[in-house]
C-alpha cells in the first residue's frame, strides 16, 4: 500500500513543488504524493520547472494548492519544507508524522539569472537526497 505524502511550503511555487514532482517521478511506486502552501503563491516557478526537467522529471500540469484543501485528508507523513510554513502548520490534523525540512527558497537574493538556476539545482539535489531518505524510511516502517 502505498504512504501518503503532503509537502507543505508557504507560496507552493518551488520547494513543495519540486518536492511533489521528485518524489511522484523517483517513488511514485512507493508514495502518494500531493503539495500545497499555507498561502499558494497560484503559479509555480519556472526555474523549479527548469531543475526538474534536467532529472527528466516533467513539471507541466502541476499548480499551486492550498493547505485548506488537504485538511480532512490524513498522510503518513507531512514534510514542511521552508521555517514559515513549519511556524504556520506546526501540526496537521490526520498526520501520523510531520517532519521539517528547513531548506531555504532559492529564488530570493540573487539577480542573476544563471546563478538563480544554479540555486534551484542545489535545492532539487538536496531534496532528492532527503526524499530518498523518507522513501526508505517509509518502506522500512511496513
Amino acid at each position: 500500500m502505498k504512504k501518503r505524502v503532503l509537502f507543505l511550503c508557504t507560496g507552493n511555487a518551488a520547494r513543495s513543488q519540486m518536492a511533489e514532482a521528485i518524489a511522484r517521478g523517483f517513488h511514485g511506486d512507493a508514495m502518494d504524493v500531493v503539495s500545497a502552501g499555507s498561502r499558494p503563491a497560484g503559479w509555480v516557478h519556472p526555474l523549479a520547472i527548469e531543475a526538474m526537467s534536467q532529472v527528466g522529471v516533467d513539471m507541466h500540469g502541476q499548480y499551486s494548492k492550498s493547505a485548506d484543501q488537504f485538511l480532512t485528508q490524513t498522510f503518513d507523513v507531512v514534510v514542511t519544507v521552508c521555517d514559515s510554513a513549519a511556524q504556520d502548520c506546526p501540526t496537521w490534523p490526520g498526520a501520523k508524522r510531520i517532519e521539517h525540512w528547513p531548506i531555504a527558497d532559492p529564488s530570493y537574493g540573487i539577480d542573476d539569472p544563471a546563478t538563480r538556476l544554479d540555486r534551484f539545482i542545489e535545492t532539487r539535489n538536496d531534496l532528492m537526497r532527503r526524499i530518498d531518505e523518507l522513501a526508505a524510511s517509509l518502506a522500512s516502517s511496513t
